[in-house]
């Protein structure tokens, strides 16, 4: 599902804030991967926009997670990922991800949330 930002001001937010998120989020997975019997891996698929999956695999299982669903769910508040692909949903950016004083990530706030996210996922996984 696609972001639909209510204004130009939280378009800019989100863009702010998306890289820093993605890195956070390839991190915490990696972290995860390193401690779990899950082997983890990742696919691009460009048809008709880049999407990039994490793949994660055991035994006769196989489940795969849209990555930038995984980054708006921690950069915005109100993110519904159970929409179809070609739907959009208006979302509210997290500010409290942005330190506000220093122009700057809050990188503890985003790092918890990444975390939060990542670990909900390696937590759910069947057994």
């Amino acid at each position: 599902m696609q972001p639909k930002f209510a204004n130009e001001l939280a378009w800019q937010q989100a863009e702010f804030l998306m890289q820093p998120i993605y890195i956070r989020i390839i991190d915490r997975i990696r972290q995860q991967g390193e401690v779990s019997t899950w082997k983890v891996s990742y696919e691009e698929i460009r048809d008709p926009h880049p999407i990039n999956y994490l793949c994660l695999e055991s035994e006769d299982k196989q489940l795969k997670y849209d990555i930038w669903d995984l980054c708006y769910q921690v950069c915005f508040l109100n993110y519904d990922g159970s929409h179809s692909e070609l739907e959009s949903q208006i979302v509210d950016v997290d500010t409290s991800l942005i330190d506000l004083e220093a122009k700057t990530p809050d990188w503890t706030k985003l790092d918890n949330k990444a975390k939060d996210v990542v670990i909900r996922i390696f937590n759910n996984l069947p057994s």
